[in-house]
């Protein structure tokens, strides 16, 4: 590790705190970008911050050419994920295509690092990028980099535009502890996240969490919205049951006193069929909808369904890439219902991963999954984005129970 770096500001490599960062899921992480133009030393920087030639540097400019994510220990922050992007003055039509995707960055990104050659202090990208930062609400911070080719001098005077600055020298490693330290304390003061469930549920209560194994459920594991909602009854001392859809009836009889049923949203219809009118029932998705999104707004846009005319366009988009199966409640499952209740022939486009369509005026409607594999960033951003060009976006626990005729119950727990 570089003498520079500080005892209480390491940064540790996935593969040495594999453990730690293993148990956070990366869409749980904190998003930290490097913007800036070419040869500002985005990449140099960031093996400076890290402690390990992580990203290629060279002084040819136009080096890094797409996004590059790493994620890493950043002590005593926890797991974080870096992002090193193209210069944003790229050149040419393919300079143009990494502009483009540098900036699509912009709608995951918890936090900036903007990045200045001390020799090319100019303010037009600069600008346009603060706007950017303020669009997209990204706290973010200017950093001068290279200090150590310019006069102390020559540094006052070139710098007075930027007054909250700070000055590093990234090959040197002057300023780096520094740049760290005000990173860690800037982060830490937004990172509190929400619960999932434990501000719905009384501490000591009790949750059945239904978890049906079908070809989709991989083998040996269960899904990571089921993982994270179960680590969240713990942290809150919540007691928590998990059982598949064809013991939940044997289940509640064991139980005395059961707060709420979280159950796969594909199996609302058999569970509500097992549970009493008085025990309350959401799903994963529906839990996710509301921890990474808006809830309120996935509401309001489902019941656009009942308004749809004959062939209108749905998009529905899957934060994660998997081999489909006839199971699929993306692709498949939520499509076929869907023509079913609404009696109507439907056009369906599919996109997954981060790729989310520009033009959105083209739908009727998006339904998105639970966003597990997004972050909270990210998830607001597409719904921000829907809401600007005025088209419903809901999500797949909330279709699910709307289709199945139980959505007012699958949102009691909430209070909306």
């Amino acid at each position: 590790m570089s003498q520079f770096l500080g005892s209480h500001f390491n940064v540790q490599p996935i593969n040495q705190r594999a453990l730690l960062a293993a148990q956070t899921p990366t869409a749980n992480q904190p998003h930290i970008t490097l913007f800036g133009k070419r040869n500002a030393g985005k990449s140099s920087l960031l093996n400076a911050i890290i402690g390990q030639d992580i990203a290629l540097v060279s002084p040819i400019q136009g080096t890094t050419t797409d996004p590059v994510s790493k994620t890493m220990e950043l002590l005593p922050l926890g797991p974080v994920v870096f992002i090193d992007t193209a210069g944003l003055d790229d050149e040419g039509e393919l300079g143009a295509l990494r502009v483009q995707r540098t900036h699509k960055v912009l709608e995951k990104t918890d936090f900036a690092l903007y990045v200045f050659d001390s020799e090319d202090l100019d303010l037009f990208p600069y600008r346009a990028m603060v706007d950017h930062f303020k669009e997209f609400n990204i706290p973010f911070l200017t950093v001068i980099n290279k200090i150590d080719v310019i006069s102390e001098a020559k540094l006052k005077e070139v710098s007075k535009p930027y007054p909250e600055a700070l000055f590093v020298s990234a090959s040197q490693g002057v300023g780096i502890f520094e740049l760290k330290h005000e990173l860690v304390e800037r982060i830490q003061a937004d990172k509190e996240d929400p619960p999932i469930v434990g501000d719905l549920i009384p501490q000591n209560g009790t949750v059945i969490l239904v978890v049906p194994v079908d070809s989709e459920a991989p083998k040996g594991r269960i899904i990571l919205p089921q993982v994270q909602v179960l680590r969240d009854c713990l942290d809150h001392g919540i007691k928590s049951y998990v059982v598949r859809d064809t013991e939940l009836k044997s289940a509640l009889e064991d139980l005395k006193q059961v707060d709420l049923v979280i159950t796969d949203s594909q199996a609302f219809k058999r569970v509500n069929e097992i549970l009493s009118p008085e025990i309350k029932l959401t799903s994963f998705s529906i839990l996710f909808a509301r921890h990474k999104g808006d809830l309120q707004e996935l509401v309001r846009g489902v019941h656009i369904i009942k308004k749809l005319p004959d062939s209108a366009r749905i998009l529905i988009a899957e934060s994660c890439t998997h081999n489909h199966s006839h199971e699929d409640i993306g692709r498949y499952k939520i499509p076929h219902l869907l023509d079913r209740v609404t009696g109507k022939t439907l056009k369906y486009d599919f996109k997954m991963g981060h790729d989310f369509p520009p033009n959105l005026e083209d739908y009727d409607l998006v339904i998105h999954c639970g966003s597990c594999m997004l972050n909270k960033k990210t998830m607001e951003t597409r719904i921000r984005f829907c809401r600007e060009r005025k088209v419903p976006i809901t999500n797949y626990g909330v279709v699910l129970a709307y289709l199945n005729g139980i959505l007012e119950r699958t949102l009691e727990i909430f209070s909306l």
